[in-house]
């Protein structure tokens, strides 16, 4: 058999099963392992493992697959506590099955990574846990799916298949996810579910409210902030204030200085930011969100000093001539060339980039450290326990 046909032959397929040792952590809740020289991304498996696993998914690109069973365990192997963390079960955890302390060095070595290979730079960090510190009912938004039989659940990992579930072990008690769950649903439109610091439980469908205020109260650090269901709102219990005190500490606003908050959202940032700058300084919020910006609309209605820039940071943040120091709290798809580009020509003294993915991140800090910034500060927090995600907070000064 000639090298081509036989490399054909040995070619994984969807329900192979192969034994392999778990190498690394990749960006995304997977880790590497080959065979005969084929590259797969494993889930349910922890770095130096000897495990069997099962090919999920195959194309031209990458091999997917689950471990199915452990043959030399990691230390740091646990019983998942909830009984959907599993390959045939709720896409929503990657990690369950890892000890909570070794979740963060893997976030850890993710960050560390990407920052190597797309940003080209070389740094370290610490990946702080935050309550509740069993990483267990921290979530105050959860958006579900309903199946075909009208039962609440979740989707499958990179699956369209809805996970029927009974209840949501990250999913913060007062939410009640167990007595919507033991709802009948008619229609296929999802339920989401979202909690404010004051107790209060918006039920809502399709983004229509069912049940509960439609105008959540969210109290941080003595600021009041009045929320639509449907605005987006940070999801860890403890997130808005472990941010707010990072972002804070790190930005070194002065009185009578002009702020930039970009992707500002309802002004989770600018509340604080506004009482810091005084009443001769000035923060530009700008977000494209129409239900975060009415949100901020009202919530700034008598504040002088804060104008509220309604569309995309690419356009908006164009009409900036001016600014002091800057804040950016961007979606998973990061900043960007042109943002930075628009970033750089402004010059501010200090950045502060908050970011929940480490590979945009990344990206994005290449292009301000090539622009002439440097990164003077780096932390991770693990606002997002039992999965894969990690939220990273970078001070950048100009050099």
């Amino acid at each position: 058999m000639d090298t081509q046909a036989e490399s054909k032959a040995q070619k994984l397929a969807v329900g192979d099963r192969v034994t392999v040792e778990i190498g690394n952590i990749a960006h995304g809740g997977h880790f590497i392992a080959r065979h005969n020289g084929q590259v797969i991304f494993v889930r349910h498996g922890i770095t130096g493992e000897k495990a069997i696993i099962e090919i999920t998914a195959t194309s031209s690109k990458v091999i997917r697959a689950d471990v199915i069973e452990v043959i030399e365990a990691s230390p740091a192997r646990v019983n998942p506590p909830c009984e959907y963390a599993r390959p045939d079960g709720c896409g929503g955890c990657d990690f369950q099955h890892i000890d909570l302390s070794f979740q963060r060095e893997l976030k850890r070595r993710v960050v560390v990574e990407q920052f190597s290979r797309l940003g080209g730079i070389d740094i370290d960090l610490d990946v702080k846990g935050v309550e509740p510190l069993d990483g267990l009912h921290w979530r105050t938004r959860m958006d579900f799916a309903v199946s075909e039989s009208g039962h609440l659940g979740l989707f499958g990992n990179r699956s369209n298949e809805v996970v029927e579930i009974k209840d949501c072990l990250i999913a913060a008690d007062a939410m009640k996810v167990s007595d919507v769950a033991s709802r009948k649903w008619n229609g296929k439109e999802r339920v989401e579910i979202a909690l404010s610091s004051k107790g209060q439980v918006n039920l809502s469908r399709a983004g229509r409210s069912i049940s509960g205020p439609t105008e959540l109260l969210e109290i941080v650090n003595g600021f009041e902030y009045k929320v639509s269901a449907q605005s987006f709102w940070q999801s860890h219990v403890k997130a808005p204030a472990t941010l707010l005190n990072e972002a804070m500490l790190l930005l070194g606003l002065q009185n009578g200085d002009v702020a930039c908050d970009l992707y500002g959202g309802v002004g989770l940032f600018a509340a604080a930011m506004s009482k810091r700058v005084g009443a001769t300084g000035k923060i530009h919020l700008i977000e494209s969100d129409r239900h975060a910006t009415a949100d901020a609309k009202k919530g700034f209605a008598l504040s002088s000093n804060v104008e509220v820039h309604i569309g995309r940071v690419e356009s908006e943040l164009g009409k900036v001539s001016k600014a002091d120091v800057l804040l950016l709290d961007p979606p998973r798809t990061g900043a960007g060339k042109e943002v930075v580009d628009h970033m750089l020509r402004i010059a501010p003294r200090t950045i502060v980039y908050v970011s929940c993915d480490p590979g945009t991140l990344a990206r994005d800090a290449k292009y301000l450290t090539e622009g002439g910034y440097s990164i003077s500060h780096l932390v991770g927090y693990d606002l997002f326990p039992m999965t894969a995600h990690v939220e990273c907070v970078v001070q950048f000064t100009r050099l």
